[in-house]
């Protein structure tokens, strides 16, 4: 499962007139949140990503539906994976039973009798195998790169069958969403085309949308017993300041969002109510650096630019001391999460600040420090960009840390707040020399690395569409350890793969990791109990994420 940075980070003030649209809407006299009890039947849901546009496209991650989390109100998994303990067996959800075969190239699914789409059409094999068929033939829709074979159905059961061991994807393929045959084989190009009516199995159809808010509304014949919220309000505010003020005062009550003093300014307006759940997951965040950019291509530079950067100020200041933990491995591999992992030459090794290290590396590679300018192997003095957009705060201020850091080794560097846009543009298609970015997650390290060094997901510079290695970092033998670890016959074979992994990593540095990824968000307990925490962590917190469901699902009035 992929655990990305959220778009809710990016976007900075729009419209006086829009933001106050989008904050009066907790106040709305049809809300009976916050009047106590049993008499609580809405849950309002915000986000700082700016006025929306009408779309409900699952696919699309520019969707309304995918940058608020509503998606997963509409559209359900065949199988409900914990986000934060994605090695445990998931629920069964749409699909009852699911089966691999020793090799993990083929997988057997039991579909659930007796749920029904929106539009009172019972789902079948036929959906589901639909669903899966849909991302074979659309490469735009097949974001993980699933090698599929055949895909067939009989009956209530759905086979499939792969070109190659899918071992690391087996979460990806079982949480699968799935949607209507009959809608979608009318739709032409579902990687682009606008959704305004979705038909799904979900609890929730859409009510009314505007740029501001989107109300959906719990369906009678749904196939699970009914939630308890009646109406779900998703509030797209305009920057993380104005969704920061909305939960401290009670008109949102459930977020991503990153607050710079979150003790402060959300969790003192109302100590008893206002929570915090930030679990840890086993994805990175750091400093990707483009590694087709001279002199940024030797792997001596990026691994002295690695001793000077100082974690403990990223964590304390640029994430307020608990958004993203700082990443202590020199593998890059969080934990204590990943602990079990990390290769026996590298357990006791951990990122310190070495500047006197790094400058005698420097001069081995041969640069030269002359004063307090670094320069390159042809004497050019050494600079970097670092970019990343204005609106995200933390990775901003993030950036201006390494910044004062790689001064310290004779790196001029500037940052570039871009435009989000532009930024992410630049990005696909590898116009840039150094950014904050995260990587995938999953059940093992493998998704990290995968991400960061896979030659088979590398494009050339100027060519979009990348999934990953936005650094270009290009390895053969990276490549062929992620292919080894992923059809390994073993776990001594996986192990051995994965320490190569580990080895590329420390003494190539393609990124220079920070931070640790989480699932987390911010909420409130005042009209609305049953939300996971650190005592019971059974979803991630995160508002976006498909475990978001589960979570309405299981939440129910406080007090009732």
């Amino acid at each position: 499962m992929r655990a990305r940075r959220s778009v809710a980070l990016a976007l900075t003030g729009v419209l006086a007139a829009a933001l106050m649209a989008a904050c009066s809407n907790g106040d709305d006299s049809k809300n009976t949140a916050g009047t106590g009890g049993s008499t609580t039947t809405v849950l309002n849901v915000g986000m700082p990503n700016g006025p929306q546009t009408e779309n409900h496209n699952p696919f699309l991650g520019s969707s309304a539906g995918a940058s608020l989390g509503y998606r997963w109100m509409i559209f359900e998994p065949l199988v409900m994976i914990n986000g934060i303990k994605p090695a445990e067996p998931g629920k069964p959800w749409l699909a009852t039973e699911w089966k691999w075969d020793a090799n993990f190239t083929k997988l057997s699914l039991t579909i659930r009798d007796g749920v029904k789409f929106s539009d009172g059409t019972p789902m079948t094999a036929d959906d589901v195998a639909y669903s899966f068929q849909l991302r074979k033939d659309n490469e735009g829709l097949n974001t993980d790169a699933i090698p599929y074979g055949t895909i067939t159905a009989s009956g209530n059961k759905v086979d499939l069958t792969f070109t190659r061991s899918q071992f690391t994807n087996q979460n990806k393929v079982l949480t699968v969403f799935v949607v209507s045959k009959k809608q979608w084989s009318a739709i032409s190009d579902p990687t682009k085309d606008i959704l305004k009516n979705p038909i799904g199995t979900g609890p929730y159809t859409v009510k009314s949308f505007t740029p501001q808010t989107t109300t959906l509304t719990v369906r009678d014949s749904y196939w699970q017993d009914l939630p308890k919220i009646k109406e779900l309000r998703y509030t797209s505010y305009n920057d993380n300041n104005a969704q920061t003020t909305a939960l401290a005062n009670g008109a949102s009550e459930w977020s991503f969002v990153f607050v710079p003093n979150v003790k402060a300014v959300y969790q003192s307006k109302d100590e008893k109510n206002h929570k915090l759940f930030f679990p840890a997951n086993l994805g990175i965040h750091g400093l990707w650096i483009n590694t087709t950019r001279k002199p940024f291509d030797d792997p001596a530079l990026r691994r002295a630019m690695d001793k000077v950067i100082n974690r403990d100020d990223i964590f304390q200041q640029g994430e307020a001391g608990y958004f993203y933990p700082k990443v202590e491995s020199v593998t890059g591999i969080p934990t204590p999460a990943g602990e079990s992992f990390i290769a026996p030459e590298y357990k006791d090794k951990k990122h310190v600040v070495d500047v006197d290290g790094a400058k005698a590396d420097l001069a081995a590679a041969g640069y030269k420090l002359e004063g307090d300018v670094l320069k390159d192997k042809t004497g050019k003095p050494v600079t970097i960009t670092l970019t990343d957009p204005a609106g995200w705060s933390d990775y901003i201020t993030d950036l201006e840390i390494i910044k004062d850091n790689l001064s310290t080794i004779g790196i001029k560097a500037t940052v570039d707040k871009a435009n989000q846009d532009a930024w992410f543009k630049k990005i696909d298609e590898g116009d840039f020399d150094a950014a904050m970015h995260w990587t995938n997650g999953g059940a093992t390290p493998f998704d990290i690395y995968q991400n960061i060094m896979d030659g088979k997901i590398l494009k050339p510079i100027g060519k979009g569409g990348v999934s990953g290695n936005y650094g270009r970092f290009n390895s053969p033998e990276a490549t062929k350890a992620l292919d080894e670890y992923a059809n390994a016959a073993d776990e001594a074979a996986r192990t051995t793969a994965l320490n190569t992994l580990q080895k590329i990593m420390v003494e190539q540095m393609p990124i220079i990791p920070t931070s640790a990824s989480n699932v987390g968000g911010l909420y409130s307990t005042k009209n609305w109990s049953g939300w996971p925490s650190d005592a019971d962590p059974y979803a991630p917190g995160q508002p976006t994420q498909q475990n978001a469901l589960e979570i309405v699902l299981k939440l129910k009035p406080s007090g009732a």
